[in-house]
């Protein structure tokens, strides 16, 4: 009997907190844009939605009342896992970013795994004209700006998530990185199997080359090995290249206009649906499978989408 095909979990990042209004119109703002936005993405076959918000004028924004609106919504629509960030933004407080996942206690929140440099000012070589009046300081901020996540803020997040029985996309933008999560697990506080989403092409983490996504993998297989299950990122044009040599290697993929607002050279993403199709027909195109929700609910063992307060 021939084998079945492997399954490969989509995940989609609709909003973000890195891209400003200014750079797309298809960039989803209101609650209503991010509630449609990510209910195309799961028809379209992500079995995850990685969850941002945004005030009125497109700033980042994570109070509860910015969530709530659409967190009930996406999930009438869609059976699909819904993930909301603890990255926040990088010029949030802990306690800020925490609030939301602590709160509605989703089935997977992100998790980021180091302090950084989180360079955004190069896109102001790109766009010039904004909008928007917190839009270019945003940016330019990012110059002198560290997105924190120490030992503490990471320890406080899986502590006082734990209870919740939410699970976490570890997002790891450079090796070392992968050795504070093995640090963790050692203490028990990340339990397998863990989902770990490689970050490439942020400036500040590891690069795009194919080279620096071997270099992750190998080192994830190392510290980890078959204790987790890898997805991967590429920031701006590289999304689907990386997303390309992350199936050929066993692994998953993640798209979405928080990562890229691209859907071919010089060309804007009508939406964030489209990503999702292109790297479905990437999958499937190689003989393998798109998970739904169910399967990657299993895959990752996740509580399910019953037991989340929204």
């Amino acid at each position: 009997m021939a084998k079945a095909p492997r399954k490969v979990i989509i995940t989609c990042a609709v909003t973000g907190s890195i891209h400003t209004p200014s750079m797309s119109p298809h960039l989803p703002i209101s609650a209503e844009e991010i509630a449609a936005a990510a209910i195309g993405a799961a028809e379209a076959g992500a079995a995850i939605v990685h969850l941002h918000a945004r005030k009125p004028n497109g700033e980042p924004d994570q109070s509860l009342e910015a969530f709530r609106p659409f967190l009930g919504v996406i999930k009438q629509r869609v059976d699909c896992v819904l993930n909301i960030t603890t990255g926040g933004a990088a010029t949030m407080t802990i306690e800020e970013r925490l609030a939301p996942a602590l709160h509605f206690r989703p089935e997977v929140a992100s998790l980021n795994m180091g302090s950084m440099n989180f360079g955004l000012y190069p896109m102001l070589d790109r766009f010039t004209e904004f909008k928007q009046a917190w839009e270019r300081p945003y940016l330019e901020g990012s110059r002198a700006r560290i997105f924190r996540n120490t030992f503490a803020d990471i320890e406080t997040i899986l502590t006082r998530c734990a209870e919740n029985g939410t699970r976490f996309e570890i997002e790891c933008y450079d090796i070392g990185h992968l050795y504070t999560c093995a640090h963790f697990v050692d203490r028990g506080l990340i339990k397998p199997p863990f989902f770990i989403q490689s970050v490439f092409g942020i400036l500040g983490g590891i690069g795009t080359h194919p080279e620096d996504v071997m270099h992750m993998k190998r080192t994830a297989d190392r510290l980890f090995g078959d204790a987790y299950r890898w997805s991967v990122l590429g920031a701006g044009r590289m999304q689907m290249p990386i997303a390309t040599q992350s199936i050929l290697l066993g692994g998953n993929v993640r798209v979405g206009l928080e990562d890229s607002i691209w859907a071919g050279k010089g060309r804007l993403a009508a939406s964030n649906a489209e990503q999702v199709t292109i790297a479905r027909g990437l999958i499937e195109s190689l003989g393998l499978e798109v998970a739904t929700a169910a399967e990657a609910r299993d895959i990752l063992n996740l509580k399910g989408g019953d037991q989340v307060n929204f």
